[in-house]
């Protein structure tokens, strides 16, 4: 289908030159002499041209002032000028508008056709970051948290009292795989910083040093191997939203950098010798009680204190299983769309297999579950036999004999299969630090280092000599 340009031209021999010119080169003209019936076609009728090609002195009005009208009616396009009364000043006031060009008659024609074609790639790209960026939007709307539970209705409601408040950062709790990552994304898409770019990092997926310059970059030569300038991530997120996954494992040093840089909206890149402004909205989660943490030392309390201006606390889906039909309902659409099946149909049985569970990896669990049983079904039924929901010793994963059996479909953190392996070790070995040590071939020392981080001291203080 053919873009359209409108050709806003009140001298009919020029109009017409240039209409079948541009007709030629593959473009719908649409060609006006005045600017009450451009602005009739843009405003009121509703015509979105890629480009706007326009003199600037018309009979009832100036091009750059209908230019002025329409940006702020909110439409897109370039606006190329072409005039032959325009100085300097019409020149600066056309590019502080926002015009692609600026060009006087009379004007050769394969520099004419060179600038329109330039104007539409450049509308093009922008038309695109545009239905992206409202894809977006769409994606994660408020509604994209999904559940008529009371306390989906209450997580929907409090994102929906955020978006409209310029909040300077949060927090978002919740066991794994409840949501925080997709209610980072909502909090952003539908808040005030929205224009913004979104950057996420996970802060347990990389190790300190890594970190440090992941976050707020490095000058050429402050390490080995940074051979050049590298911009980081609080200054790639000025002016949107820096989403912190897994905050509860940052370094306390790090804390102590990060919470300098959010009170002072300034920061330093690592080897850099002067301080660089940044403006950015910050979004923290975990599934580690900070509290806790603050109290036994493992996380500054100043920082907690900064980052909880907002706590938003994510409900287990153990705890709202009344939302199992709607989510699964999504999840099938999703993977059918994906896949091209065909599933429509949940047997009696296989919902009963649902609620039964308790759903220890939550959301990402269940869509896991889903996925697989969509992606294998050679029917419209939702194949029971794929479910393959194995009852959990504790929630965590199964033991028996000498082995030690996990879920690889998501439902477990990598953090969370090493903790419940070094508890179920320690229960197999009558709660012996040095015996465990031995079966899991590893020191006392590290193995006493991983029984405080997941505080399971109480358990060896039960050993019977």
């Amino acid at each position: 289908m053919h873009e359209t340009l409108l050709l806003i031209e009140d001298e009919r021999l020029l109009g017409s030159e240039l209409q079948r010119r541009f007709r030629n080169l593959g473009w719908d003209v649409r060609w006006t002499p005045t600017i009450h019936e451009a602005e009739s076609l843009l405003l009121d009728d509703g015509l979105d041209p890629l480009v706007v090609l326009s003199d600037m002195t018309l009979p009832d009005g100036n091009g750059m002032d209908l230019m002025e009208r329409a940006r702020s009616a909110g439409l897109s396009g370039e606006w190329v000028f072409l005039t032959g009364y325009g100085g300097v000043p019409d020149s600066v006031r056309a590019l502080r508008l926002g015009a692609y060009d600026f060009l006087t008659k009379p004007c050769e024609q394969e520099r004419l056709d060179m600038v329109i074609a330039g104007a539409g790639r450049s509308a093009t790209a922008q038309r695109r970051l545009r239905d992206e960026n409202t894809a977006r939007i769409r994606r994660y709307s408020v509604d994209s948290f999904t559940g008529n539970s009371a306390r989906a209705r209450n997580v929907r409601s409090m994102l929906g009292r955020l978006a409209e408040v310029p909040f300077s950062a949060l927090i978002i709790t919740g066991e794994t795989g409840t949501g925080k990552g997709l209610v980072a994304r909502i909090l952003h898409h539908t808040g005030r910083r929205a224009e913004g770019p979104l950057v996420e990092v996970n802060c347990a997926a990389l190790p300190r040093e890594l970190l440090e310059s992941e976050l707020f970059g490095h000058e050429a030569g402050a390490f080995t191997g940074a051979k050049g300038r590298r911009r980081g991530l609080l200054e790639q997120a000025t002016g949107g939203t820096l989403f912190l996954d897994e905050i509860g494992e940052l370094d306390l040093d790090l804390q102590a950098k990060l919470l300098k840089a959010v009170e002072e909206q300034r920061m330093r890149r690592v080897g850099g010798e002067t301080e660089i402004s940044v403006d950015v909205q910050l979004i923290a989660a975990t599934n580690l009680d900070l509290q806790a943490q603050v109290r036994e030392g493992k996380f500054r309390a100043d920082l907690f204190h900064r980052l909880s201006v907002f706590q938003l606390e994510l409900p287990a889906l153990r705890q709202r299983k009344e939302d199992l039909p709607e989510l699964v309902n999504a999840f099938i659409s999703e993977f059918n769309a994906k896949a091209g099946k065909r599933v429509s149909h949940i047997s009696d049985e296989v919902w009963k297999q649902l609620y039964a569970h308790d759903w220890p990896g939550n959301v990402r669990e269940l869509r896991n579950v889903i996925e697989r049983c969509v992606l294998l079904s050679g029917s419209e039924n939702l194949p029971l036999e794929w479910l393959q929901l194995i009852p959990l010793d504790g929630g965590a994963a199964q033991a028996a004999g000498d082995r030690i059996c996990l879920p690889l479909d998501g439902s477990m953190a990598l953090e969370d299969m090493d903790r419940h392996i070094i508890e179920m070790a320690l229960k197999r070995n009558r709660y012996n630090v040095t015996a465990t040590a031995r079966a899991l071939g590893t020191t006392r020392e590290t193995l006493r280092y991983r029984i405080s981080k997941y505080g399971l001291e109480g358990l060896v203080g039960r050993r019977r000599e």
